[in-house]
């Protein structure tokens, strides 16, 4: 049997997954970077508490010192808010390394909400607290982590009842669609072979 037959479709499967897995990550970390990125300016730029600009009460940037979770809740729970970020970063990522390969914007989804995940855990585990600074009036600061997170979780609500792009319903995860292509591949071996048939006296 011919070794390379078996192997070129796993082959071929696992650089699929680790392109999507790159475009996934590439949109995690631009989130990532463009939090850290803002946020950092915020702390050099106003002191905690201060406000800009000051008699404008629609909306203005603030430096608001978060301990608590998105939107000020859980205030002071930061050890069990890094637990949570911590599982809640693995399941996510564990989802985009099992969902079927025709599935797009439910994963972009998934990584908007993975980079947000991630750039507060940074805040978290770096300063004791998450930095908020865009500051809506009769509504709680937030920051650019926040935002991702509250988009890429609409987004998947609207692709599950709209596009119906729920993962595992119906769909062939990479394990199936492995086993298709190698079934594939030996059924095509197998019409190359020669066919001898015995003579008919």
């Amino acid at each position: 049997m011919d070794h390379s037959t078996e192997t070129a479709p796993r082959e071929r499967a696992t650089d699929r997954l680790i392109h999507r897995l790159g475009r996934f990550l590439a949109v995690a970390g631009a989130v990532v970077l463009v939090d850290q990125v803002t946020k950092s300016l915020i702390r050099g730029w106003l002191s905690p508490g201060e406000r800009w600009p000051e008699g404008w009460d629609l909306i203005h940037l603030s430096h608001v010192r978060n301990s608590g979770a998105a939107f000020g809740i859980l205030q002071g729970a930061s050890e069990f808010l890094i637990v949570a970020a911590l599982v809640g970063i693995g399941a996510i990522t564990f989802f985009l390394l099992t969902l079927p390969a025709h599935h797009r914007w439910y994963p972009l989804a998934l990584s908007a909400v993975l980079g947000g995940a991630i750039g507060n855990l940074t805040d978290r585990v770096r300063l004791g607290y998450v930095t908020d600074f865009i500051d809506p009036m009769n509504y709680p600061a937030f920051n650019i982590a926040d935002s991702a997170i509250v988009l890429g979780v609409i987004a998947i609500a609207v692709l599950s009842f709209v596009d119906g792009d729920v993962p595992g319903d119906g769909d062939e995860g990479p394990e199936r669609a492995e086993g298709v292509e190698e079934a594939d591949a030996s059924a095509d071996a197998s019409e190359a072979e020669p066919r001898h048939e015995e003579a008919v006296p």
